[in-house]
């Protein structure tokens, strides 16, 4: 990526600059990251070679992975591998916040925003949430294991009363504010409550889980319009968790099965969907962590788009570019069946990009030929998270006064 295809427009501005949006589920890497961050970074260059982004954005969630005691040490590991490539070389400015202070128990997230600036764009800027003033993003600036010096960010750990069970685990998020190419917008990095059973999920929907996830979401975009600071477009990425309807995709592959409801204790602990008829065929055989079902794969999964349902409560607040890719979630961790999934949850689409409707209509080019919203990694190992990315031309806007 020798040099930016950008033209400069008035006031030094570009007219477009193309950005990159990437959201990451880190869990799965940090668990054999010496096997897994080659193949996890080749898969991540290859497409940054080819879109050559001017901006780019990578939020990481489950940063240290699922055992952060001991994968928090790997952090900066990757980091200085991420950097050091031949591949970066030409973002000579970046900015890093990593939440890694798991002591901190109330306030963990293991959140990470990764920032790169390429050096043909002209005075960029981060927002100083302290001050409320925009400062000049100069060389490389890492807040790894120093969070707490840093007032370029805003972080919140989701209260407990809204975690399901009211039990706490590293969910929340962490915001960031840019002056880019004469524009200004958040990136917002969030982590969302998952479904802790297939049992309860299949029960309804929205189902309790979605109800958490959505309370929790709204309370963020409350916070976005209400706070102290400027109400500006913005972007939110991340691992929302958002969930298919199971009760209706357990439905659909069962039309023509019995089930088997066995308890313990009272409750439905495994349910078994056997072909009516003869066969004897198992189609479903569901228990908390357990999704067994021929019928869904990778490659035949675009008939559950009709059951993504939980972003459609949030249509008045953002948008999101159409999806052509397989749900991102959950996909095998064994490093000779990537393109599979494991068979523990209803596949779905986690991993998302979203974007206020002040964002559409000032900062994406309109006809954008370069758009694109897709996985990174389809075909090889990525972890149990497929990153997805959003591609886009970002416009030289005028609507907002550079602070």
């Amino acid at each position: 990526m020798e040099g930016s295809n950008n033209k400069s427009g008035e006031n030094g501005h570009q007219d477009s600059c193309g950005v990159l949006l990437v959201t990451a589920n880190l869990g799965s890497l940090f668990e054999d990251l010496d096997n897994m961050m080659p193949i996890w970074l080749k898969a991540f260059y290859k497409v940054l070679q080819r879109l050559q982004p001017r901006f780019v954005a990578i939020h990481c969630q489950e940063v240290g992975g699922k055992n952060f005691e001991t994968g928090m040490n790997l952090v900066n590991n990757f980091i200085e591998t991420l950097f050091g490539s031949e591949e970066m070389r030409c973002y000579r400015r970046s900015h890093v916040v990593m939440d890694k202070n798991y002591q901190a128990t109330d306030d963990f997230t293991a959140l990470g925003n990764i920032y790169f600036i390429h050096d043909s764009i002209a005075s960029p800027k981060y927002y100083d949430f302290k001050s409320k003033e925009f400062r000049e993003c100069e060389g490389h600036v890492r807040y790894l294991d120093n969070l707490s010096q840093s007032t370029s960010h805003e972080k919140m750990k989701f209260p407990k009363n809204l975690f399901p069970e009211s039990k706490f685990s590293r969910k929340g998020f962490l915001r960031t504010r840019w002056c880019m190419n004469g524009s200004i917008f958040d990136l917002i990095n969030l982590h969302l409550f998952h479904d802790a059973s297939n049992v309860i999920a299949m029960q309804s929907f929205p189902s309790t889980y979605s109800n958490k996830r959505k309370k929790a979401l709204l309370a963020v975009l409350d916070r976005l319009e209400n706070d102290q600071h400027d109400k500006v477009p913005y972007f939110v990425f991340g691992d929302f968790n958002f969930r298919l309807d199971t009760h209706d995709v357990v439905k659909a592959l069962t039309t023509s099965a019995s089930g088997e409801y066995i308890k313990e204790d009272n409750d439905v602990v495994k349910v078994i969907f056997t072909e009516n008829g003869n066969s004897g065929k198992v189609v479903l055989t569901l228990e908390k962590k357990k999704f067994e079902a021929s019928e869904i794969s990778p490659n035949k999964a675009k008939w559950l788009l009709q059951f993504d349902k939980e972003a459609g409560s949030f249509s008045e607040h953002f948008l999101e570019h159409e999806k052509s890719f397989a749900p991102s979630y959950p996909y095998s961790e064994d490093m000779n069946q990537g393109e599979n999934y494991m068979q523990t949850r209803v596949p779905s689409w986690c991993d998302r990009v979203f974007y206020s409707k002040s964002a559409n209509e000032s900062l994406i080019m309109t006809n954008d030929n370069q758009a694109e919203y897709e996985v990174i990694g389809a075909d090889v190992c990525m972890g149990d998270h497929k990153p997805v990315y959003l591609h886009f031309s970002l416009a030289n806007s005028k609507d907002f006064d550079q602070k």
